[in-house]
């Protein structure tokens, strides 16, 4: 299933069309949102919901020129690699043999594989990190887990952070796997995040399945 039902079924919800009206409101005042109109959905429009092997569960879009395109974590090609994704691909590196650290930090061939990389605020402000928060995107993404959660087994949720813990009361553990650890960035990641196996892990899971690996 393309997410597209679901995004219409949002849309008339009152909490949506509130976040619809003050990103309006936010746009008529002059204010540059982050990703482009175009790839808010960027990451559902990558790894419809029959794929969905894996979620990965970001905070907010990156807040700076050029970075952010719709996926968490992720940067487009040509664009400085962030902190924290540099740490993800320590994390690979460290746990997987043969992994060569990529000079890109787009993320585009993990969506196609069945990784949903979500944000659980999906738009910014230009130079603002948070500033979309509490304004209605926690429950849009809420309700993208809580589709995932009914309609799919064995998929595999990596929760990085205390932010994305809070979401692990959306996901039934008895029908799918959830992977916790600290958060990718500088501030954290030596504090479990680096050496926590989640990407070892993960492909055993789906090994055990009989399903192709996630190629990192």
């Amino acid at each position: 299933m393309c997410w597209n039902k679901f995004i219409a079924r949002q849309a008339q919800m009152p909490y949506y069309q509130n976040l619809q009206q003050f990103l309006q409101d936010q746009k008529d005042l002059g204010k540059i949102i982050f990703p482009p109109q175009a790839l808010c959905f960027h990451a559902m429009d990558l790894a419809p919901l029959e794929n969905i092997k894996v979620v990965i569960l970001g905070q907010d879009p990156y807040h700076g020129d050029n970075q952010a395109h719709g996926l968490s974590f992720s940067v487009p090609d040509g664009v400085k690699i962030p902190p924290s994704l540099r740490n993800i691909y320590k994390e690979l590196a460290r746990s997987l043999p043969d992994y060569t650290m990529p000079e890109s930090g787009n993320l585009t061939h993990w969506a196609k594989q069945g990784v949903l990389l979500l944000n659980s605020v999906l738009t910014v402000e230009k130079g603002h990190a948070g500033s979309h928060a509490s304004k209605g995107w926690e429950t849009f993404t809420d309700n993208i887990i809580s589709e995932i959660n009914k309609h799919k087994r064995g998929v595999i949720f990596l929760l990085w952070g205390s932010y994305a813990h809070k979401k692990g009361r959306l996901i039934d553990t008895q029908r799918h796997t959830v992977l916790k650890s600290t958060h990718p960035s500088p501030l954290s990641a030596y504090r479990g995040f680096l050496g926590c196996d989640h990407f070892k892990q993960v492909n055993l899971l789906i090994s055990q399945r009989e399903e192709t690996r996630i190629n990192w």
